[in-house]
């Protein structure tokens, strides 16, 4: 295979991969977006191109550049160098997974077999990109099946790395029998093996799917649930116009359909933009105007996102998370809030505990502790984060409804989710603000996570979107009102709750635990050997 074969091939390799990508993409190219890399990866692990490793990763570096550029640009619109950060990151740790897949095969199996082995490094990446400081789990394979929610009502067992496992099962049988056509073979046992397999695969997951969301029934308590976009953009009006303005317009939105009480009103992040100090939050003017709003609709709860701060106590002065006031020796930390405020109850709040790396957090790794308070400025306040230290619940006085509060970034994390869950949440909410990216893909990829969420723990969510995408997603993953991009909107809508427990819920990452610990025997047995051959000869 010559050079410029092998270059055109890595690039059709991104341009499927970024094809069968949502929004807009044709889902099935994922199915064979590998495809042109595994025959790279064959020809570079032959005994006569030996050494050409650094090319693999070079080519598979190419690849996967060109699916992040093409998949998550949109991300330049709110912070360029955030933009380049991630993409060039994410295409860098993809194409390490790929060459450490080819250094096992190569010494393992002499590379005449062993392509499975891709499926246990991509699985554990994947798992390691959902869990670590430098978190992106953007381009999480399992993420494309969130157009055909139809298709994957099994991920309630699997979670998304069930959907990462079926694409690299077909990528490798679709290889092999591709393989098998140029070899001239496709008489052969094996290539009619290959092709029943493929087949299977392909229709299997999906009829299962179908049955599955034909079947299922919301048995449970509905709850009555409004949920307001009140679009302040958010380079110029939302960190600039006065708090109560930003205040009045989402209580001015949730009253234009209050003529009967709903049992709750749900607001975007970060709508408070009045600096509130914990636990004194009832001496916020905003919280004050909030809890007044709520005193005439004593049978409504809000939740309602907000910047809030605390003092750090003496034995958290080590904590990554605390930052020196400015004018003074004591600490503090800051939050990024969700508010649950109810008529004569205490008010209840969670911190979000999945911060977004570079605009929230910065990595706690002692070479970049100088760095803690340095963060990209998406308004609001700047630097580390402090989070909760478990995945708070609200519970409403109508002890029918518990409510777990995802906040943005959040609704990416699978495992992170079912921690609501099993602290007993039965309905869950999103509050985000997507408007710094635009009207791009990256409003609507985000909120398609919410759709692979509520069938991973069967509960239907509230999302509420400072602009962006405003719902309601059922326990199937159907989405009902959807709201139009950079508009003001208002929906309103009756929610099942479920108190039932999912086997991902109880098991969690449990598929991407067990492949991290065959990818290190794996990893250990081809290094093993690699040290061997060399001291051989």
């Amino acid at each position: 295979m010559k050079r410029y074969h092998q270059l055109i091939l890595a690039i059709l390799s991104g341009l499927l991969l970024s094809a069968a990508w949502p929004v807009r993409g044709f889902t099935p190219l994922i199915f064979i977006a590998f495809v042109p890399l595994f025959f790279i990866q064959d020809e570079l692990g032959k005994p006569q191109n030996k050494g050409k490793g650094g090319r693999l990763f070079l080519l598979a570096l190419l690849s996967f550049g060109i699916w992040n550029i093409l998949t998550t640009y949109w991300i330049w619109n709110s912070t360029p160098v955030g933009g380049i950060a991630a993409i060039v990151l994410n295409s860098v740790f993809m194409a390490t997974v790929f060459w450490l897949f080819h250094f096992t095969k190569v010494n393992m199996y002499q590379n005449q077999k062993g392509n499975l082995i891709l499926l246990f490094y991509w699985l554990s990446f994947e798992f390691l990109h959902l869990n670590w400081d430098l978190n992106w789990p953007w381009l999480n394979l399992g993420n494309v099946f969130s157009p055909h929610h139809h298709w994957i009502q099994w991920f309630e067992y699997t979670g998304a790395a069930g959907g990462t496992i079926w694409v690299i099962l077909m990528n490798i049988l679709g290889y092999k029998t591709i393989k098998a056509v140029l070899s001239f073979k496709q008489k052969s046992r094996a290539f009619s093996l290959n092709l029943v397999l493929l087949a299977a695969l392909w229709v299997a997951p999906v009829m299962l799917g179908e049955q599955l969301y034909r079947n299922y029934k919301e048995i449970g308590t509905q709850a009555d649930i409004i949920v307001v976009q009140p679009n302040f953009d958010p380079y110029s009006e939302q960190y600039e116009l006065p708090a109560s303005e930003i205040i009045d317009r989402n209580l001015q939105l949730a009253a234009s359909v209050m003529a009967k009480e709903a049992d709750f009103i749900i607001g975007p992040e970060s709508a408070i933009q009045e600096d509130i100090w914990l636990p004194n939050s009832a001496n916020s003017s905003s919280v004050k105007s909030l809890q007044s709003f709520i005193a005439q609709h004593p049978n409504t709860g809000l939740i309602i996102g907000a910047s809030t701060f605390s003092p750090v106590a003496d034995d958290q002065l080590n904590d990554f998370a605390a930052r020196k006031y400015s004018n003074s020796d004591g600490f503090y930390f800051a939050h990024n809030t969700a508010f649950f405020i109810e008529d004569k109850q205490a008010i209840q709040y969670y911190h979000k505990s999945r911060l977004t790396p570079g605009v929230e957090m910065m990595p706690d790794w002692f070479f970049m502790r100088p760095l803690r308070n340095v963060a990209i400025d998406l308004g609001g306040t700047l630097g580390t984060l402090k989070i909760d230290d478990e995945r708070r619940v609200f519970n409403s006085q109508d002890t029918n409804f518990r409510l777990g509060p995802l906040i943005c970034y959040e609704s990416i994390f699978g495992e992170f989710v079912t921690g609501f869950v099993r602290n007993g949440a039965n309905l869950l909410v999103i509050i985000t603000n997507d408007g710094w990216w635009g009207n791009t893909a990256g409003h609507r990829q985000h909120f398609d996570f919410a759709i692979l969420r509520a069938i991973e723990t069967r509960r239907s969510i509230a999302r509420s979107a400072n602009t962006g995408i405003s719902a309601f997603v059922d326990q199937r993953g159907d989405v009902f009102q959807a709201t139009p991009y950079w508009e003001q909107a208002v929906i309103r809508q009756k929610l099942t709750t479920n108190d039932r427990i999912t086997f991902y819920v109880k098991h969690g990452d449990y598929i991407s635990r067990i492949s991290a610990f065959i990818m290190a025997i794996f990893l250990l047995t081809a290094f093993t050997k690699s040290r061997m051959k060399k001291k051989l000869f």
